[in-house]
């Protein structure tokens, strides 16, 4: 398979599951509670598909950096030592607007959800352990710039050994499992419907991009 073909290795998936997921936040938008409410003047149904928007671009970025590096060198080519850097920031300012996008979800739709806020809070407190113990783990044996992708960069990440320390003794796709806890905490903390939308459409949408983009990058990579 030559590398024009390589860069849009998978890419038929991610676009079919996206449109699928992108229906689905459609209809789901206009349920009675999940188009309810406002924050700072803006509906609740146009934070929702800012979340959405965020996610969107953040994966197709992440796709298209990842593969015109990994086949073309392209960004080292264009930037050179700074190349990494500078896909980081990019990556790093899409992925943090994420959680606070769907913050502002749950606050213009708060009380949606009819959950007693004892049980709320108390779910939203236990999905925080394993985020919490997700980022203790990366930095402390995997590496944010591991997580960002670097083995696309710098080829020497090809021989590195797996990590099987802190959470990833028990999963390898400890990001993806965990990680996206993260945004299902406000669904709780608010109790919103349209949070709840959100939320799902984030974490099927990463199970996406892992099928489509990155399973297929690391077999690449890895041999595997």
């Amino acid at each position: 398979m030559g590398n024009a073909k390589r860069l849009f290795e998978g890419q038929l998936l991610h676009l079919g599951c996206l449109l699928v997921l992108l229906f689905a936040v459609d209809a789901a938008s206009v349920m009675p509670g999940v188009d309810s409410g406002a924050w700072l003047g803006v509906s609740t149904r146009t934070w929702l598909w800012l979340v959405v928007g965020d996610a969107v671009l953040h994966q197709l970025y992440v796709w298209v950096c990842w593969r015109t590096e990994l086949h073309f060198r392209l960004l080292c080519r264009l930037f050179g030592d700074r190349a990494f850097s500078i896909f980081a920031a990019g990556f790093t300012l899409l992925g943090i607007l994420r959680p606070f996008l769907l913050v502002a979800v749950a606050i213009a739709n708060a009380g949606t959800l009819a959950i007693p806020s004892p049980i709320a809070y108390l779910v939203a407190a236990i999905l925080a352990v394993p985020v919490i113990y997700l980022g203790y783990s990366v930095q402390r044996y995997f590496g944010f710039r591991r997580a960002f992708g670097i083995d696309h960069f710098e080829t020497a990440y090809a021989i590195a050994p797996m990590v099987q320390q802190g959470i990833f003794r028990y999963t390898s796709n400890g990001m993806y499992i965990y990680g996206f806890l993260l945004l299902w905490i406000p669904v709780f903390v608010w109790q919103s419907a349209a949070a709840l939308v959100a939320a799902v459409f984030s974490h099927l949408y990463i199970w996406v991009h892992y099928l489509a983009t990155e399973r297929p990058d690391m077999r690449r990579i890895y041999n595997s």
